[in-house]
């Protein structure tokens, strides 16, 4: 048997829908406590304490994600897929990277993501400015 490094190496972040951005960030901050890293027109990201995983608000209609860091997307797919799950949704472009939407061999879905053009920049009050690689 050939030993393989670990192809997910950890939960980036939880993807929920809130109708209203202003609304969500009440909710998630001034009352359950979390910190704004960053922000945009249409999303916000959370500090979940003594973890690397966000909580990212998102106010587009959809159920909750898991979004799991990997290296590089498209590496990823062809391994996933070699190893006998799917693409459900193709590598597509974001903001700091790509993401696909893959399930494993039991129809578990998840979405991957890479940061292969950088991390965001942000101004003091979390606003996105630009992209640092």
């Amino acid at each position: 048997m050939v030993i393989k490094a670990p192809l997910l190496q950890y939960v980036d972040c939880w993807r929920i829908s809130v109708p209203d951005l202003e609304q969500g960030l009440r909710f998630y901050c001034d009352e359950l406590g979390h910190k704004v890293l960053w922000r945009m027109k249409d999303y916000a990201g959370l500090q979940m304490p003594d973890s690397a995983t966000e909580i990212v608000l998102d106010t587009h209609p959809h159920a909750p994600e898991i979004f799991i860091r990997v290296e590089a997307v498209g590496k990823a797919v062809e391994q996933i897929t070699a190893a006998g799950g799917k693409i459900v949704v193709p590598a597509y472009e974001i903001e700091i990277g790509q993401c696909a939407v893959v399930q494993d061999p039991w129809g578990n879905q998840f979405v991957i993501l890479d940061v292969s053009k950088g991390l965001l920049v942000t101004d003091a009050d979390g606003n996105v400015t630009g992209i640092q690689k």
